[in-house]
């Protein structure tokens, strides 16, 4: 009989552990039957993947055991509904033996949150199958491995001390981080480059995320054994003794976890975070947006227009020289967030040229309000931080927005709804971060001295916090333009920009994190040498070795921040900011010569010199941190930050929440973007490929919006299999550092080759293809005068047989020996490297059958014109050799771009043919054109020239 207490007759009691007991048993079981069932009816059909079986696969994957078959998956689930009782008993535990009376921590009950989504999103990939729907399956899965981060985390933050429970979660914790990276690096093997057995190393892997993860909450069994469950038949209330517990709090309340996430949750708090973080978000939108919205100008003018000049309304901060306008600026900043979003209203404004006007005074007033904003607060050195995170984190925003929106960032003035854009939610956002703004800035007093005098020399800060801000503008502000910087063609042998653009992400926050945590570390020597070499190693390598320079540089320049900016503050802010400005611009102006040399007086000097740009950078950082040594030295301890107080810690714990979400959401978008890879052309019946060749001027159209929805319907109504894109490289400051091909190969379903890189110094060349890109090779041709040539040769497997195709952009007219010189490289290569079917899909510059087409079309390039009696071009060609030619089109460009489509059709198999033509009802279905861009089309875009497609027997 069960014993009586003077609270009630006791019903029934057990010991806490058994709740872990009953949790680990029936999970493993639930896992563990499948796997037995499955392996033992339906093995060699759950080894099997969309590549290879057995032999070749041999161990099953999660998924495929739990979803795929009848009865394991039965099985599974019936032990995994068994499962959520103790699971969600085990959530209530926790936060009941961590969560005190008066005890103002919100963390136990951020970790019980975490924990309660973490159990209802693991019901969700477990009950929908990948069988069922593949794709909330993937939702579901990916949204519970991110939420394991936190829920680890914080569980080893709240641990009681209990020597072998701690000891055995540390290792079952650090065990799943660590299985994860191989776990990942064999899934790409199986995914990209479709390694034999490397499937089965990834479910080896997946597996033992799995078991590992189940163990990690068995640990709670050495702390649910001081718990007794009791059943009574009156209501009562357990709590738990918490004093052993924060005796060892106290002793160890220095450690740098508890004091930063062991704190009270302030919802004022968390509104000034999030409106200081959107701010810095709003900034960054701006500051990215002027310079494609500047671009759009001298690319209609074909040279310098006259409206690059708006770029230099970043100098605004120069005002704050007038001690009134300082005054006025540093105690009221609000005023000019406010201002500033005008800048995600100008989507409103139809006129480019007003347009741009609008942007740039939103720039000028944004510049102006941050640098009031840091002003503000020299004298205070924690609400200085505080706005250093807001600012950082914005930047971080900024990028995974762009990630999540395929490199746009949709509060652009070059984005609307039409496109994509989500400018009236982002613009009332704005409004609402700088009304809030306003209860924190009536108060400040930035103009007021300091009382010392700082050392450091304030040009050198001024040269550091330019370089600062040009670093992170033309690297950091898209997560794949350091990835298509190391880009070197297929196979591929290092990063892509998904997933890994979440790699330069978590980099970011990283290097922030570091920045304001261990400030000294940051303005050392050391890391500023770790920063050098990664610059070194993204500006002289490709592939992984380049890329893991470039990540060390993405750690260092948001690491070096946090000094740089503090060390500014305590100078003029019209020169460290008014001047700092202008020496970013004149980066950008550098940076953008490098390539735009034959557009600009003395472009010559910098031509195809990136790596002059990255030295002079990180020697003026250098500079930056040489001025913020000398300040360090001589700030008194109540200016310094070294040693941040309670409340300092409170506060940052708030930003660092936010850094948790944002690289939760970078994490989560690597995941749901990642490419299938499972592509299939249009018509393969009749084994043909639909090619085209387009310029497509920088995905701007007529009116100055992005065009990468347009161009897809193009592409997709017109049926190309195959497609070749010039003027294509917009990874760079004053083209958005953008990646337009992104959003195209994943929403047509098709392989991209971007070509040359962004720091190979041309206007772009890049491949989209439904057939899978066996391999490709960049070529940069002949250009001793003139703007250089890029050339993309890559091997397409189509329907078994492999098929070389060339996408070439040459010279201008200008430029009469650069494009011969280039006609003779080019036949050269097409002639020697391949006796496969090519396809050139080019920009040639010349007229049919006079001066370089000859070298084009020549018994040493074995090419043939898909329409010899064409007269009617100068710039855009198909060629061909080796493969039958069906069709060929001209289809009006619209208001895209100022360029055509030129289209042919090939069947593949099949010899040359000559040039007789057959009429429209001989051709089959199959090979056909689009009927509907007969008569006027359809968006703008018709046949023309002939009227209609020209078909070959």
């Amino acid at each position: 009989m069960a014993p009586k207490h003077r609270d009630g007759d006791v019903v029934a009691s057990f010991n806490g552990k058994w709740i872990t007991y009953a949790h680990t048993a029936v999970a493993y079981a639930a896992f563990l039957s499948a796997l037995i069932v499955g392996c033992s009816l339906h093995y060699t059909k759950i080894v099997q993947n969309e590549y290879f079986g057995y032999p070749y696969e041999w161990f099953p994957s999660v998924s495929a055991t739990i979803g795929d078959r009848y009865p394991e998956r039965s099985f599974f689930m019936v032990f995994i509904a068994m499962t959520s009782g103790p699971r969600f008993a085990l959530v209530a535990m926790w936060y009941f033996m961590e969560s005190r009376p008066n005890s103002k921590s919100s963390l136990p009950a951020w970790v019980a949150g975490t924990g309660l989504f973490r159990t209802l999103s693991c019901g969700g990939w477990t009950y929908v199958t990948s069988t069922d729907d593949h794709h909330w399956h993937d939702i579901f899965m990916v949204a519970y491995l991110v939420a394991t981060v936190p829920w680890t985390v914080g569980c080893l933050a709240i641990s009681p001390p209990n020597p072998i429970a701690l000891k055995w979660r540390r290792r079952f914790g650090a065990g799943f981080f660590i299985a994860l990276i191989p776990l990942t690096y064999y899934f790409l093997q199986h995914k990209i480059h479709h390694v034999a057995g490397a499937y089965t190393k990834y479910a080896l892997f997946e597996w033992a995320v799995v078991l590992i993860d189940v163990g990690f909450d068995a640990t709670t069994m050495y702390d649910f054994s001081g718990f007794e469950i009791v059943l009574r038949d009156v209501k009562g209330v357990t709590r738990g003794s918490d004093t052993q517990f924060d005796a060892v709090l106290e002793k160890q309340k220095d450690r740098d976890l508890a004091n930063v996430m062991t704190t009270g949750l302030s919802w004022a708090a968390a509104f000034d975070m999030s409106a200081d973080v959107y701010l810095g978000f709003t900034f960054w939108t701006m500051l990215t947006s002027l310079g494609v919205c500047v671009w759009y100008f001298p690319l209609w003018h074909m040279g310098l227009s006259g409206y690059e000049v708006i770029i230099m309304t970043t100098i605004a901060p120069s005002i704050m020289a007038i001690p009134s306008l300082r005054t006025l600026v540093a105690r009221h900043s609000y005023i000019f967030h406010f201002l500033s979003m005008s800048g995600i209203a100008a989507y409103l404004v139809q006129d480019p040229a007003n347009r741009l006007f609008t942007v740039g005074f939103a720039v000028s007033m944004s510049c102006l309000a941050w640098a009031g904003t840091f002003y503000a607060e020299k004298t205070q050195p924690q609400r200085l931080e505080s706005r250093i995170l807001g600012f950082g984190l914005g930047l971080i925003l900024s990028t995974v927005a762009k990630f999540a929106f395929y490199t746009n960032n949709p509060l652009w003035a070059i984005m609307h709804a039409e496109n994509g854009g989500w400018n009236g939610t982002g613009l009332v956002l704005g409004v609402l971060a700088a009304i809030r703004s306003t209860r924190q800035s009536s108060s400040r007093r930035g103009d007021s001295a300091l009382s010392y005098k700082p050392k450091g020399s304030s040009i050198f800060a001024t040269l550091g916090l330019g370089a600062m801000f040009f670093a992170m503008h033309s690297l950091l502000s898209d997560s794949s333009t350091m990835i298509l910087w190391v880009w070197s063609g297929w196979p591929a042998n290092g990063p892509l920009a998904v997933p890994h653009g979440a790699y330069t992400i978590t980099c970011m926050g990283v290097g922030l994190l570091a920045g304001v945590i261990a400030p000294n570390f940051s303005k050392s020597w050391t890391f500023y040498g770790i920063g050098v070499t990664g610059a070194a190693m993204l500006t002289l390598k490709e592939d992984w070795t380049g890329f893991y320079g470039g990540l060390a540089l993405a750690t260092y320049i948001m690491g070096v921040a946090p000094a740089l900016i503090s060390s500014a503050v305590l100078h003029s802010p019209a020169l460290v900011f008014g001047l700092g400005f202008m020496i970013y611009n004149l980066f950008v102006l550098a940076h953008v010569w490098t390539t735009a040399y034959a557009f600009v007086p003395g472009g010559p000097l910098l031509r195809e010199h990136t790596d002059y740009v990255m030295t002079a950078m990180m020697l003026c950082i250098g500079a930056g941190v040489y001025s913020a040594q000398a300040s360090a030295i001589s700030t008194p301890s109540k200016f310094s930050a070294t040693k941040a107080s309670p409340a300092a810690k409170r506060s940052r714990s708030y930003y660092i929440y936010m850094l948790i979400v944002l690289e939760m959401l970078a994490v989560s978008t690597a995941y749901l973007r990642f490419p299938s890879y499972d592509y299939k052309p249009y018509h393969p019946e009749e084994k043909s490929i639909t090619a085209g060749i387009w310029t497509i001027h920088f995905s701007i159209d007529n009116d100055m919006w992005s065009s990468e929805r347009r161009m897809r319907d193009a592409i997709r109504d017109l049926e190309l299999d195959v497609v070749g894109l010039l003027e294509s490289d917009l990874q760079h400051i004053i083209m958005g550092n953008r990646d337009f091909t992104q959003y195209l190969a994943e929403d047509l379903g098709m392989y991209v080759d971007f070509g040359p890189g962004p720091n190979k110094h041309t206007w772009g060349a890049a491949l989209l293809s439904k057939f899978p890109i066996v391999n490709s090779t960049h070529h940069l041709l002949p250009s001793p005068v003139g703007e250089l040539a890029p050339a993309i040769h890559a091997t397409l497997d189509c329907y078994g047989e492999l098929v070389d195709v060339f996408v070439f952009h040459s010279g201008q007219e200008e430029d009469i020996e650069d494009r011969r010189l280039q006609s003779e490289y080019l036949s050269k290569l097409m002639g020697t490297v391949t006796n496969r079917p090519a396809i050139l899909l080019s920009y040639l510059v010349t007229k049919p059958k006079e001066g370089n087409y000859n070298n084009y079309v020549s018994e040493e390039s074995g090419m043939k014109d898909i329409d010899s009696s064409d007269w009617d071009r100068w710039c855009e060609y198909i060629l061909y050799k080796g493969i039958k030619r069906s069709g060929y089109a001209r289809v009006s460009r619209g208001t895209i771009t100022d360029t055509e489509i030129q289209v042919g059709k090939f069947v593949v198999g099949q010899p040359e043919n000559g040039d007789q033509m057959i009429t429209d009802g001989e051709v089959p279905e199959g090979l056909k054109f689009p009927a509907m861009f007969h008569g006027e089309g359809v968006r703008g875009h018709q046949y023309h020239v002939f009227d209609a497609p020209r078909y070959y027997q």
